[in-house]
């Protein structure tokens, strides 16, 4: 079900919590309302749904990939970027970087690891910061 985006900064300004099996219908919902807004959107986080668990979806390759409980766990090569973001107004200058090695699970909760570089590892930064609570 595609749902609508949040945009109150109080409710995306908290850290999500830790996303389980019974957040598997919201994590097809995220999905769902990513790719409805394929056009302006690369990647979203749960709370930017209104749930706020610890759920990313993003454009990978061709396709898109959901993670539950994304942790990143190394960090390469810092740089200044600019993004904006659906649910909130305006663009916002941030610090990301080219390479990032992240800890998740998948749909069924095995623990995995995926190194993420240049565009997509940038995606991967702000959806996680969305789940921390922090807002870009």
């Amino acid at each position: 079900m595609v749902r609508a985006i949040v945009t109150e900064e109080a409710f995306l300004s908290r850290k999500a919590e830790p996303a389980g099996a019974e957040d598997l219908p919201a994590a097809q919902d995220l999905l769902e309302t990513l790719q409805a807004h394929k056009d302006s959107c690369v990647g979203m986080a749960a709370n930017m749904i209104g749930v706020n668990k610890r759920i990313i979806a993003f454009v990978d390759g061709g396709g898109y990939t959901v993670l539950f409980n994304p942790e990143i766990i190394r960090r390469k090569d810092p740089y200044e970027a600019e993004e904006g973001c659906l649910s909130l107004p305006e663009t916002r200058r941030t610090k990301r970087w080219r390479s990032i090695k992240v800890q998740y699970q998948t749909a069924s909760f095995q623990t995995r690891f995926k190194t993420y570089h240049d565009f997509t590892a940038q995606i991967v930064q702000h959806e996680i910061d969305h789940c921390d609570g922090i807002l870009i």
